[in-house]
């Protein structure tokens, strides 16, 4: 049984975010929401979010335990990245990449 969720899009690099997924892979839910709720990264609350999503789509499956779900994939892929200019001295521009990312957790009951 694999439950999933899915934020897109997201306006994080993916490079922060991968830092608290990798934190949590492989915990069970309940300690991963706890560690998230302590750790002082904007990707942690986007990360919670979505751990969150993905324990209410496993519990409306019938005959799933909740308590005994782990996190068995937590991965950030980069999604696209907007593109801008910032003016400098002597009428040039440098670049500004607004970047985003996609956020996937699936849970898997313990075997």
């Amino acid at each position: 049984m694999e439950a999933k969720a899915q934020a897109k899009y997201v306006h994080i690099s993916a490079r922060k975010a991968r830092l608290v997924a990798d934190a949590i892979r492989g915990m069970k839910v309940g300690e991963a929401l706890n560690k998230l709720k302590f750790t002082p990264k904007k990707a942690a609350v986007l990360i919670h979010k979505v751990l969150s999503s993905a324990v209410a789509n496993a519990s409306q499956r019938p005959g799933v335990d909740v308590d005994k779900l782990i996190i068995e994939k937590a991965y950030v892929d980069e999604g696209p990245t907007q593109k801008r200019w910032r003016a400098r001295a002597m009428g040039r521009a440098f670049p500004i990449r607004k970047r985003s990312s996609h956020i996937t957790v699936v849970l898997a009951e313990k075997k």
